[in-house]
């Protein structure tokens, strides 16, 4: 549908937790309302194409439940809207300023945890809590719910994060999507695949534990069993180096110990792989001989498989596979999993660095529930948290063992001040809610994890009435208590311009004029043709896990099945999956009418089989439960994946399920090898009818 000329088309780009960071072209109807929101063409990855959930983003902005005033708990927690009273902004700063330096003096600066996450993908919005955290001593925060498993394993191979820009997939004859379900997360990155698809006649795999939307276009579709993938792997590449599809040549020119890798491999077997993943000896074979036979292959590595306990060994794994064929010689060969090593950014400003002190505690963020009930292994010798300042995300939900979270928040001695859009779990939870702005509503800077374009992006519309910052928030909080720092000075857009001038780059002003810029490095560079960002520079085979992390005594030593997830067994049968859903997005939209319109509740895909086994039929409800306690669904019978494994799509609200207890409860806290990690995907469950 052509746009309505007499519309203004104002340039922005999207803040949220997916690599598209897509640049947007939105619809402004004047100073305070937007209408429809376009995928633009002048950042040839995004190339015009947007998700549906930010095409509809003004059902988010105006929404008539948008928080609009600072509210004081009046009433008991968790209750929602009604517990709370509006206060004025300066009042609220102010409770909340003295409650810190009060737990501050009596239990000491590491009391105070400020709490954030990736809400917000813009550097100054989302990273400015770093800089009052480090000017305040307060506790640290170890960033783990993401990416610190899938980051440990592609580092321990590649040595940096970077690989082939997706782009150049157009150039592939065969794709492997591997843990990923780019239709509902990555939406350009299939239209990038469709024209390879088109015009080369490329080939689409998938491997993922269910038939995703992404895998019911595929060409094949492999569904291993949850937390195997790096048996799958090795499988293939013991095909490889049997049949002759392996580039010796390349090996011993770019990789650290080939020979030894295929004397490991020579007992990998597609049967070894078989009984461990649960797909046919055949299929791992005929999926290997395709990968083999391609030269220009390309693997899209997710997040997906890397949310296990044994994620990093995984992850690394595959990362093996073109090392072992010399895919990465060739245009559209090689992988990529992010790109976040090609931006070599000063951020000391907005994030404070200068004022770090690493003596100060650093506390694991997936680790809230054990962290808020006093676990000895998380606290060590320092203070109980006595205070919460929460920005950009929301713990009560998105944690994991989220009882636990719940049973910490509700300490009478806990503080808790929230800054939000909406009245979520979380902000339910707060002594202190504070209104927040959206993207549209403030200025920021943006990087890429799958693709290569930095972003510069001024507000669209003038923020909604009674809403702040988040970098104004911090900035007002500073002054009350007393920190110096020259960020908190300056401007968003100060702060925008004094990072790219220490990181070598143009102005705000004229990135923001360009449509930002591709640090896209050439072909040799992206491809590692100039050798691997490893101190000997050649791929590792044989990692040194110990630079990745504590518990690198457990890593295998070479690629290899890493037995240390939580299997099946006969009192917890199944294998629970918590994948992203395509109308959600962690916990962003599910406030959009959209968005829960398509999602409807909160269902679990089971195998059929397994449905006629226990008697159970479309819409049935089912309770899946383990020993961190149980929820309700509903069933709906899937083929496309394995016997014994469920799938429940999306992190709902804990108020979408019937007993006001959330997905994430069933989840271990437990940190994934060997640098820690939120294992989403690493739970065994048992099921029965409700």
């Amino acid at each position: 549908m052509p746009r309505d000329p007499a519309i203004e088309i104002v340039p922005s780009v999207c803040p949220h937790d997916c690599p598209s960071t897509c640049a947007l072209d939105v619809e402004r109807i004047d100073s305070h309302h937007i209408g429809r929101v376009h995928g633009s063409r002048r950042n040839s990855y995004t190339a015009g194409v947007v998700c549906a959930k930010v095409a509809r983003y003004a059902e988010r902005v105006h929404h008539p439940d948008r928080l609009r005033a600072p509210l004081r708990r009046v009433g008991e927690k968790g209750v929602g809207r009604a517990a709370f009273a509006p206060i004025g902004w300066d009042d609220a700063l102010d409770i909340i300023a003295e409650k810190l330096i009060r737990i501050a003096d009596t239990d000491g600066s590491e009391a105070v945890w400020p709490y954030y996450y990736a809400g917000t993908m813009g550097f100054v919005q989302r990273d400015g809590i770093e800089r009052l955290r480090h000017v305040m001593r307060y506790s640290r925060q170890y960033n783990t719910i993401c990416v610190a498993l899938a980051d440990g394993g592609w580092v321990a191979g590649v040595g940096q994060k970077r690989g082939v820009d997706s782009r150049e997939v157009v150039e592939s004859d065969l794709i492997v999507v591997w843990g990923g379900n780019p239709v509902s997360t990555q939406v350009n990155l299939m239209s990038h695949i469709a024209r390879a698809r088109k015009t080369r006649g490329a080939k689409l795999v998938v491997i993922d534990p269910y038939r995703t939307p992404t895998a019911e276009g595929a060409d094949l579709h492999l569904p291993v069993r949850p937390g195997t993938d790096g048996a799958l792997a090795c499988a293939v590449m013991h095909v490889l180096f049997k049949e002759g599809f392996a580039d010796r040549a390349y090996m011993a020119k770019y990789t650290d110990v080939p020979e030894e890798l295929a004397q490991h491999l020579s007992t990998r077997t597609p049967e070894w792989a078989s009984a461990i993943t649960g797909l046919p000896a055949a299929d791992i074979t005929a999926f290997a001989r395709l990968y083999g036979a391609t030269k220009r292959s390309y693997i899209r590595v997710g997040y997906g498989f890397s949310r296990t306990r044994n994620g990093s060994a995984q992850l690394h794994a595959v990362s093996c596979l073109p090392a072992v064929t010399g895919a990465w010689q060739y245009k559209g060969g090689g992988a990529m999993y992010g790109q976040s090593g090609l931006y070599q950014l000063d951020r000391s400003m907005i994030m404070g660095l200068d004022a770090m002190d690493p003596s100060i505690r650093r506390l694991d963020q997936s680790r809230m529930g054990p962290i808020l009930t006093g676990d000895p292994r998380d606290i060590g010798a320092g203070p109980p948290v006595k205070a919460l300042f929460i920005q950009n995300t929301n713990p009560v939900v998105v944690c994991p063992e989220s009882a636990k979270v719940r049973q910490g928040f509700m300490r009478e001695d806990l503080f808790v001040a929230v800054h939000e859009q909406f009245m979520t779990d979380t902000a339910a939870m707060a002594d202190i809610v504070l209104p927040a702005t959206t993207f549209l509503e403030h200025d920021d800077f943006y990087t890429a994890s799958g693709h290569t374009h930095l972003q510069v992006a001024k507000k669209v519309i003038e923020p909604l009435e009674g809403t702040r910052s988040n970098h104004d928030v911090i900035c007002a909080l500073a002054k009350r208590l007393g920190a110096e720092h020259p960020g908190f000075r300056m401007t968003a857009w100060e702060l925008i311009d004094s990072m790219l001038k220490a990181s070598k780059l143009p102005d705000a002003g004229t990135l923001h004029g360009m449509g930002g810029i591709d640090m896209a490095p050439d072909f040799e560079t992206a491809h590692f043709l100039n050798g691997f960002p490893t101190p000997d520079g050649r791929f590792h085979f044989r990692p040194d896990w110990s630079v990745i992390g504590s518990e690198y005594a457990a890593m295998p030593p070479l690629p290899d099945h890493m037995a240390v997830i939580d299997e099946a067994s006969s009192a917890k049968p199944f294998r629970l999956v918590t994948a992203p859903a395509r109308s959600y997005l962690n916990t962003s939209f599910t406030e959009t009418p959209g968005s829960i319109a398509r999602e409807g509740r909160p269902t679990a895909f089971i195998h059929p089989a397994d449905c006629t086994a226990m008697g159970l039929a479309k819409g049935d409800r089912v309770r899946v439960g383990n020993d961190r306690g149980s929820i309700v669904v509903h069933a709906e019978p899937r083929e496309g994946q394995q016997r014994g494994v469920i799938v429940i799509e999306s992190i709902w609200p804990n108020t979408a399920f019937e007993e006001g207890i959330g997905v994430n409860t069933l989840v271990s806290a437990d940190p994934g090898y060997p640098a820690g990690g939120a294992v989403f995907h690493d739970t065994a469950v048992w099921l029965k009818a409700a």
